[in-house]
């Protein structure tokens, strides 16, 4: 079997990271784990997800320059992230009640009801619900 098993999202703060994703999305941390970069600094290998999904997100703490310009922008300002939920009204009121910021009003497409949220980094999110 195969799986695209993590997707890598690049923070400024594992703290605030991890709050986010299991506070306002409601994923869970999957692992918490001291690691070392390549040249041997410590960093720490955070993954959460979605409840019962297999595919989860890498948090990785920018490293440097150039990671530090990529957090927030890592897909050049289009949506690069899309969390598919059940219940699309219940979802948007949580969110919106947990302070995540949406980018445009919900709507209605052939492929089901979305709207664009921003996460606290500045990457964009569809939160899509069905047709």
């Amino acid at each position: 079997m195969t799986h695209l098993a993590l997707v890598a999202v690049i923070v400024d703060d594992y703290a605030r990271a991890i709050a986010f994703y299991t506070g306002a999305l409601g994923f869970e941390l999957v692992e918490d784990s001291p690691s070392l970069t390549n040249d041997g600094r410590p960093k720490r290998w955070v993954v959460v997800r979605p409840p019962g999904a297999q595919t989860g997100i890498l948090l990785a703490q920018a490293d440097g320059e150039r990671q530090q310009r990529a957090v927030g922008d890592q897909f050049a300002g289009r949506v690069g992230l899309f969390l598919q939920v059940d219940d699309f009204e219940a979802s948007h009121r949580r969110l919106v009640s947990a302070g995540v910021e949406f980018a445009t009003e919900p709507r209605r497409e052939a492929y089901g009801q979305v709207a664009v949220f921003v996460d606290p980094w500045g990457n964009r999110w569809d939160l899509l619900g069905p047709a």
